[in-house]
């Protein structure tokens, strides 16, 4: 970890060297430090590399030390930054805000619980709230959580793999995903109710349309007009609602004690199997004949339908796995970049306060430019998911300005 760490610094360094030689004209400074960094990185790799490789030795965490008069002393809990990230990328039946400090050392956290709903078709429904579980430590009803799910339970509290457990409960990527939809419900209606009073329409916007007005006119002019032609008033809803309900719950994840909901797999394979659905309800013959009888020569004909079918899901697929994986990275990012600090600290206070200044200040970078990846990855959904209609629409070519007036399509003009 160490000597990825450094090695980590090292490339940074030499990658703005230009940058900093050119805008502060300091070369000479520069390489001289270039020098102290190496040394240094030589130094602390080969001071620390024999504490790494001891803490591979040691006795596992729960155990108890011996101390050289034969008492056994209580050893220090390493911090696991495995659980720690994991806790946050993935789904949970509470809200997880942070761990306050009790006495002899135990953690107490501080939770949002969340309602807990089962069925099991041997034990009927079962529904309390997440607390019941303290966390994983107890069973309830029969029920307690082992690795992040619920499972049933005999009378020693030992998993009863012979009972069926259907998790229906509202975990805390449904509820944010709930909570994201009902203020974009709110928003769009409050909206809605203030144009058709008159306001926007026979005077200036105010409020949220000032803010909501932009939005709409780059989503209808930048993505909907130039990919769908004349046709863009019929799917311009439903690409304003892909795009505001992926902003909305990407912006959420940026808050600390929230779910990445848009980092979770099930939430873009849904939101990539509806679009799925309306490539194909869209479809015209043109589009169909494409698929099946590509314009290739015959020889081609034999590999070219077979790619032409791939392609059909493969569409569906880029657009899970690139908001998932965009969206799941960034957080996992932070949060290494944070947990470095815990993880020095455990080989030295001294040195967990001493990488906490470069720590935070990364972790900062990365959640900066994580708030504009919150945006770009919203566009890219939305502007790739019409990119496909208009690709199984379409009968003609376009022009790139019959496109963005919406005219119907021509044939283009060849000179």
């Amino acid at each position: 970890m160490l000597l990825f760490f450094y090695c980590f610094l090292l490339v940074i360094f030499f990658t703005f060297q230009p940058y900093l030689c050119a805008k502060f004209r300091v070369y000479m400074v520069v390489k001289r430090v270039k020098c102290l960094v190496v040394a240094a990185f030589s130094v602390l790799a080969l001071s620390f590399s024999n504490v790494v490789l001891a803490q591979d030795n040691e006795t596992p965490e729960h155990e108890s030390s011996s101390s050289p008069d034969g008492k056994h002393e209580k050893k220090k809990e390493a911090f696991d930054a495995e659980e720690v990230i994991f806790n946050h990328v993935l789904n949970a039946h509470e809200f997880h805000f942070l761990d306050l400090p009790g006495e002899n050392g135990k953690k107490h956290p501080v939770t949002l619980p969340l309602p807990v709903i089962l069925y099991s078709p041997q034990r009927g429904f079962a529904s309390f709230l997440s607390s019941k579980f303290e966390h994983g430590h107890a069973a309830h009803k029969g029920y307690k959580l082992h690795e992040g799910k619920v499972v049933a339970v005999g009378a020693q509290g030992k998993i009863d793999e012979s009972v069926a457990v259907y998790d229906l409960s509202l975990t805390r990527n449904v509820v944010q995903m709930f909570i994201a939809l009902a203020i974009l419900v709110w928003l769009l209606l409050s909206i809605a109710k203030r144009y058709k009073a008159g306001q926007g329409v026979t005077s200036a916007p105010k409020g949220a349309q000032n803010l909501m007005e932009p939005i709409i006119n780059f989503i209808r002019d930048e993505v909907a007009k130039p990919n769908l032609g004349r046709s863009y008033p019929k799917y311009l809803p439903y690409l304003l609602t892909v795009f505001l309900f992926i902003l909305i719950n990407n912006i959420f994840g940026l808050i600390p004690g929230t779910a990445n909901v848009t980092g979770n797999i099930a939430f873009t394979v849904v939101l990539g199997v509806i679009s799925f659905v309306v490539i194909l309800v869209s479809a015209n013959k043109h589009y169909w004949k494409h698929i099946f009888w590509p314009p290739v020569p015959g020889f081609v004909k034999f590999i070219m339908i077979p790619v032409e079918i791939l392609s059909i899901f493969t569409k569906p697929f880029a657009l899970i796995i690139r908001l998932f994986a965009n969206m799941l990275a960034g957080h996992i990012i932070i949060i290494c970049l944070i947990s470095l600090i815990f993880i020095f600290a455990n080989i030295s206070t001294g040195i967990g306060w001493g990488f906490s200044p470069v720590s935070i200040a990364f972790a900062t970078f990365i959640y900066l430019i994580e708030v504009l990846v919150a945006f770009i990855q919203a566009f890219i959904f939305t502007n790739l998911t019409a990119v496909f209609i208009g690709q199984a629409i379409e009968d003609h070519h376009h022009t790139i300005e019959e496109a963005h007036r919406g005219e119907p399509a021509t044939e283009p003009v060849i000179i």
